[in-house]
């Protein structure tokens, strides 16, 4: 397929945050774009707000009528949405070129020099590092995130085609739609076992996704990892290794080495070994773009961060208020690690979000043990997502799971009148559900209330 002969694209589930990133690019290369989502949220008013027309209602009436000519339309649809989906539907009758996001991203950085992040863990965060790295270092590129970058306040940036940075998702095997000519893996927790069945068949298929990589390509994988690669970690024997690591008025200082040199008193300002650990493989991919190691060292210090991702919404001498996307058992651990390095001795307030009644029911054990850890942990309802309801999956019955007598199941009606009745030291929101839409509420009650 040709881009140059689509003149319409039109979206079906444009409110996620990897579809509304790409809604962007096609409005930013003069495209008539518009789309569909199921709810309104501040992600698709700012898609309204730069002239894509949307809607909210499964109803092929409200598709406008210049997205209903299949030879000039192209439609983009996430897995998410079922194929009895009305919509859907008329499209795939009336012989519309469909394709998933995987295949567009695909189809778009084809061309470019591509940058590829996987991992069950960290594909936001450490895209969103290298993003910033590669354009401060003038590095013409285009980023897809699966984030908002607070460097970007944007999840898309457009500098320049010759270079590409995306997410490469495991869910629904998106990844193996890509070629990147630098790929790294992060992780590979079981997850997405609804898609997988099995924590084995998701290790094959990233298998499968190193060999998506173009002739001579790179592949950086965490040191550990069952698959060969160039390596990273900290204090070991790894490729591109961090040293002499220490904290320093709340942010990492430390000697990076790579194959070729050794960079002194590096810093970095983003809580958590796993977010530093993202830090050094987006630097070790940066070094790919041949960008001088210095200014790539330099601008690991400039790097603000991702909203949702460990993001300090409250931090006063006294209180500390933190959200993060939070939503797998090992990023819950990390979580709790961050806070526990950067904030030792504070008793810690956990409300979760439980994300998927698939994900809730295969780590339930996990989920207990991560959960655990905090002085006192709040769970709201299981946020369905793409799912039906699973019986006898409920937060109440992964409550009961908790070795924890500071524990409460709590609506989102309550939730900050709970909270106020608290006295902790730091409160952490964490799930990839709605709860991040409570958060600016939660955060101006509580400043209200000093």
């Amino acid at each position: 397929m040709n881009l140059n002969n689509i003149h319409n694209v039109y979206f079906i589930g444009v409110g996620g945050i990897g579809m509304s990133a790409l809604a962007r690019y096609f409005k930013f290369i003069n495209k008539n774009v518009a789309g569909y989502d199921k709810t309104e949220t501040p992600l698709t008013q700012n898609l309204v707000q730069i002239g894509i027309a949307l809607h909210y209602t499964d109803a092929i009436e409200a598709i406008p009528t210049e997205f209903l000519n299949s030879d000039t339309t192209l439609v983009v649809y996430t897995p998410a949405v079922p194929t009895s989906h009305s919509e859907y539907s008329y499209f795939l009758k009336h012989n519309f070129e469909l394709k998933k996001r995987s295949e567009v991203l695909g189809l778009i950085t084809k061309d470019t020099f591509c940058f590829a992040v996987a991992g069950t863990h960290g594909k936001t965060t450490t895209s969103s590092i290298l993003a910033h790295l590669l354009n401060a270092s003038g590095v013409p590129l285009t980023a897809f995130l699966g984030g908002i970058s607070e460097d970007f306040e944007s999840n898309f940036l457009l500098k320049g085609t010759d270079f590409s940075v995306v997410e490469a998702d495991e869910f629904d095997r998106s990844f193996l739609r890509l070629s990147p000519n630098v790929a790294c893996i992060t992780s590979m927790d079981a997850d997405h076992l609804d898609i997988y069945g099995s924590g084995e068949a998701l290790e094959k298929s990233f298998i499968d996704f190193t060999n998506r990589l173009k002739p001579n390509g790179k592949l950086f994988v965490r040191n550990g990892l069952s698959i060969q690669g160039i390596t990273y970690g900290i204090d070991d024997d790894s490729d591109f290794c961090i040293r002499n690591l220490r904290i320093e008025h709340g942010a990492y200082i430390f000697d990076l080495e790579t194959p070729d040199t050794t960079l002194l008193s590096v810093k970095f300002n983003k809580p958590g070994r796993h977010n530093l650990l993202n830090a050094l493989v987006a630097f070790a991919m940066a070094v790919e773009s041949k960008a001088p190691v210095e200014l790539l060292a330099q601008a690991l210090a400039t790097f603000k961060g991702v909203k949702r991702r460990f993001s300090y919404q409250i931090k006063t001498d006294n209180f500390i208020f933190i959200d993060d996307y939070a939503h797998h058992p090992t990023e819950i651990n990390a979580v709790y690690d961050a806070i526990s390095e950067m904030h030792p001795n504070k008793k810690i307030l956990a409300i979760f979000q439980p994300h998927l009644f698939s994900r809730t029911k295969d780590f339930v054990a996990d989920f207990a043990l991560s959960l655990a850890k905090f002085d006192t942990v709040f769970l709201l309802d299981i946020y369905p997502a793409r799912e039906e309801p699973i019986a006898g999956i409920t937060s109440e019955w992964l409550l009961g799971k908790i070795q924890n007598r500071n524990k409460k199941l709590i609506s989102k009606a309550s939730l900050v009148d709970e909270i106020k009745k608290q006295n902790t030291d730091v409160l952490v929101t964490m799930g990839a559900g709605d709860i991040g839409l409570q958060v600016a509420e939660i955060k101006k009650e509580l400043q209200d209330e000093d």
